[in-house]
């Protein structure tokens, strides 16, 4: 016995839209995670550019003046003459600290070195200065 087939032969397809739908979804996920990885820790500045500029630990108190002067730890305002007494506070028991001071480039020269007079004066902190690499003519393209 013969069977006949009047129906027409649709090619055999794979609809792909749903995979991209998810894959979209898993990239979503994955950018929006990545954001809250990221530690801010300070105000933002216009950091110095230095080509010598080496990653260090990170650090555990992070001291920034801002253009206007202002000198803030761990973004709590305080004032030049505490800042010795805070950072002290502020490493508690820990006989060693890594002090990391951000400083904007268009600061004073003198108020960055009075702010680092007064943490050198911390005992066990180990100073450190936010610099950020230049941009390379590769990356500017």
């Amino acid at each position: 016995m013969q069977v006949v087939d009047n129906e027409v032969d649709e090619p055999l397809t794979i609809n792909i839209l749903p995979m991209i739908d998810v894959i979209f979804a898993i990239l979503a996920f994955f950018i929006i995670s990545t954001l809250f990885l990221t530690r801010a820790e300070g105000f933002s500045v216009d950091l110095p550019e230095a080509e010598s500029a080496q990653s260090q630990q990170e650090a555990i108190i992070t001291v920034t003046v801002e253009g206007n002067g202002n000198i803030s730890i761990d973004k709590e305002p305080v004032e030049l003459d505490e800042l010795t007494d805070t950072v002290q506070a502020q490493m508690g028991d820990s006989s060693e600290a890594l002090v990391t001071v951000q400083a904007d480039e268009t600061i004073d020269y003198g108020r960055v070195i009075a702010v680092m007079d007064k943490l050198r004066m911390v005992e066990g902190a180990s100073l450190g200065m936010a610099t950020q690499q230049p941009a390379t003519a590769d990356s500017d393209r």
